[in-house]
């Protein structure tokens, strides 16, 4: 019925179990059936023989081994408990019919048995690692002792190394260190090396294009409408885990394309016809590049340039900004009207942006109502490179995204950073992208067209503008009529406030919805209305916008100059009402003197009505000029001369948005030496129309705002016409 015992043919030493064992002879027992039962699991029983003390014969012993049942029942509580207490010992020997003591020694015998098994298990696998250790070791010291010179092939000399060569070995490592690093964030995701992954080999096919997905708000010629594209930024989440590694290996090939476009000519850039701008030779682009992210769209347009300027930021400075994208959108608020950082996949070595790669949303603007803004999906990557360059690029990830086609692809875009003396960098920025402009109005077709709206001149010319602007900003020998060093930095900091919200509102982003309200063609009044609910940066209740867009035949700068200079600024402002204008305080921004924050005072002609304070931002540059001012409390505008938080003080920007028609003899017409072409001027105002959130909007706002701007326009184009007779 029970299986043999597996201990058969060994036996333990016999314990008379009807004498008394004194301490010593137990402890000899123990090591004698230790001895003789290293690898047993049970042991032996032994009774003495039956008869009459008195009988002088020697004891006959028999040997009994436990049976099959008791065997089983302790190795399956050893299973359970391999360390039973005296109540778990009698409780098992009165079950199983055997001593108390027979019980611990048994359980001592199987402790010994489990602890030997182990040892040998553990001593064998030692054994093979250091047999593998040793073999791997051996083959190593072959290697090294054949080691041969990859240029002569003759063998190595160890211990004399030039500089360059050890140079070369320092870069080497270093690049291993990247490779490794950008490899583990990869393996770090799907579990795997990035190396599984083909690099953009076969490329990614494009997505189709689905053009009847959103609408412009009418096509040129129609006189616009209302811009209703599906809302990019609001619709994309971060990339998924499986998405990772071909982000990566994207952003590293955009990296070389980038390099390679700032610095190759010809035949890959070519002269413009005026000979100022660069012009890309899309056939020889497609050869050099044949891969990246896919053919163009149909129905797409190219857009690519590229320009270079010495800034005055230090480089390292110029690489904090345009990675933080708070900094970023804030730096260029013209161009970007709203950012967000969607997944940091990598935050860079050695405490800066080296290696820095993230995966970004942004909805790029021209400041009007005419010219839909343009979203992009696309991911960032800084890298320094071994002779000091830094560089930033972007790369659009539509290919990857699922969702509603794009109407804007940015194929590999950015800059490259050299520094220069005296804190100052060199910057040779490249622009490329792929997009659907068939929402332009007519108006800005051909500024559109020619790269110059949303091209690398612009982003030059604003990095520079914006660069001289902090510079001022942290000087302290530029002569101000405001002494207080923190008084200037709030005043600067409540103008640079009023810009962005000036520029982020005037757009035809997605954001908003504008409405048309005359059909009469290119000078139509768009306005939209906005609930200002706890915000401490505007005045509480309904805020009624209005913009238009019109054309001037007057240079850019003439128009600037016009509209900024307080001395003529009642031939427009019809809120000024006649009054005197006055200038209180200037701060010069930059080496252009139109580039200044003022705070005006308006004194009124009737004497019943209050004085009113302005702050007026004006900014000009080659491509774009703004004048933007709005009206502040003087109790709220002290404090923050004082060196207050501006933040508190409520602002309702206006302003105008001045840009070159793109017919000018130097392509973007605002050179200093007296362009003949025309400018493109969007004239924005922002009224408070209810001071309470939740009123509903009247006709009677809607209508008085309409006459504002469309005086106000009238009033230009009369003094300027005039100018120009």
């Amino acid at each position: 019925m029970f299986q043999p015992n597996m201990m058969e043919g060994h036996e333990f030493h016999h314990l008379d179990m009807t004498h008394n064992t004194s301490e010593g002879d137990m402890t000899r027992i123990r090591d004698e059936e230790f001895d003789s039962t290293n690898t047993k699991s049970g042991s032996e029983n032994q009774e003495g023989a039956s008869g009459d003390d008195q009988d002088p014969r020697p004891k006959k012993k028999r040997y009994h081994r436990h049976t099959q049942h008791q065997i089983q029942e302790m190795e399956a509580f050893f299973k359970e408990c391999p360390h039973p207490d005296d109540k778990q010992r009698k409780e098992l020997s009165r079950e199983l019919g055997l001593e108390p003591l027979q019980v611990k020694f048994w359980f001592q015998n199987k402790r010994t048995q489990m602890k030997t098994q182990h040892e040998r298990h553990e001593n064998t696998q030692l054994r093979n690692e250091n047999e593998k250790l040793r073999a791997d070791n051996m083959r190593y010291r072959e290697a090294l002792s054949n080691a041969s010179c990859p240029n002569c092939g003759g063998p190595t000399a160890i211990g004399e190394m030039s500089f360059d060569e050890h140079h070369l070995r320092l870069e080497n490592t270093r690049l291993r260190e990247e490779i490794d690093r950008i490899s583990a964030i990869a393996a770090r995701y799907v579990g795997k090396p990035v190396v599984n992954y083909p690099v953009l080999s076969p490329p990614m096919p494009p997505r189709p294009v689905d053009l009847g997905v959103g609408n412009f708000g009418g096509q040129p010629g129609l006189g616009g409408d209302i811009y209703e594209a599906g809302d990019l930024l609001r619709s994309i989440s971060a990339p998924t885990e499986a998405d990772k590694p071909m982000i990566i290996e994207l952003a590293v090939a955009a990296m070389e394309e980038l390099i390679r476009m700032a610095q190759m000519d010809e035949p890959l850039w070519m002269n413009s016809l005026d000979g100022i701008d660069a012009v890309l030779n899309e056939d020889e682009y497609i050869r050099i590049f044949p891969h990246g992210i896919g053919p163009k769209p149909t129905g797409f347009k190219c857009e690519a340039s590229r320009e270079s300027a010495v800034v005055i930021m230090n480089h390292i400075n110029l690489v904090e900004y345009l990675m933080d994208v708070n900094q970023w959108s804030t730096l260029f608020s013209g161009i970007v009207s709203r950012a967000l950082t969607l997944e940091v996949l990598s935050t860079g070595v050695a405490g800066n942006y080296n290696g820095a790669l993230q995966v970004m949303t942004a909805e790029f603007q021209l400041p009007t109502p005419l010219v839909p803004t343009r979203e992009s999906y696309y991911v960032r990557y800084c890298k320094q490179h071994a002779d000091g360059t830094w560089a930033v690029v972007d790369v659009s990830l539509d290919s990857i995204r699922p969702g509603p086609a794009a109407r804007c692809r940015r194929r590999p875009s950015g800059c490259l950073i050299q520094e220069m003396p005296n804190g100052y960098s060199k910057v040779t920025w490249v622009e490329h992208v792929e997009v659907d402009d068939r929402g332009v109005h007519n108006l800005y077709k051909h500024l559109v067209s020619s790269g110059h709206a949303f091209g690398a001149k612009r982003w030059v010319a604003t990095l520079n503008r914006q660069c001289e602007r902090l510079a001022s900003a942290m000087a302290t020998n530029i002569p101000a009529v405001i002494t207080n060093q923190e008084g200037r930095k709030s005043m600067m900091k409540l103008a640079e406030r009023m810009v962005i919200s000036f520029c982020a509102g005037v757009s035809a982003s997605t954001a908003h919805t504008w409405t048309t309200l005359s059909g009469t063609g290119a000078d139509d009044v768009r306005v939209m209305t906005r609930k200002s609910v706890d915000d401490p940066g505007r005045p509480p209740g309904i805020v009624l916008s209005a913009a238009t867009s019109f054309w001037l035949p007057v240079p850019p700068k003439r128009v600037f100059d016009f509209l900024r200079d307080e001395n003529t600024r009642n031939e427009w402002d019809i809120l000024s009402n006649g009054g005197v204008v006055q200038e209180m305080a200037h701060i010069a921004n930059g080496r252009d003197t139109g580039n200044c924050v003022s705070l005006i005072r308006v004194n009124s002609a009737n004497s019943s009505q209050s004085n009113m304070l302005i702050l007026q931002e004006s900014c000009t540059d080659q491509t774009a000029s703004f004048v933007i001012y709005a009206p502040v409390d003087i109790v709220a505008m002290n404090v923050v001369l004082n060196g207050g938080d501006p933040d508190y003080v409520a602002l309702l920007p206006s302003g105008f948005a001045i840009f070159p028609d793109g017919t000018a003899a130097h392509g973007v017409g605002m050179d200093e030496s007296g362009s003949t072409g025309g400018s493109l001027l969007t004239v924005a105002f922002q009224i408070l129309v209810d001071s309470v959130p939740t009123a509903k909007l009247s006709l009677g706002s809607v209508a008085t705002v309409n006459n504002l701007i469309a005086c106000t326009v009238e009033r230009i184009k009369a003094s300027l016409s005039c100018e120009s007779a």
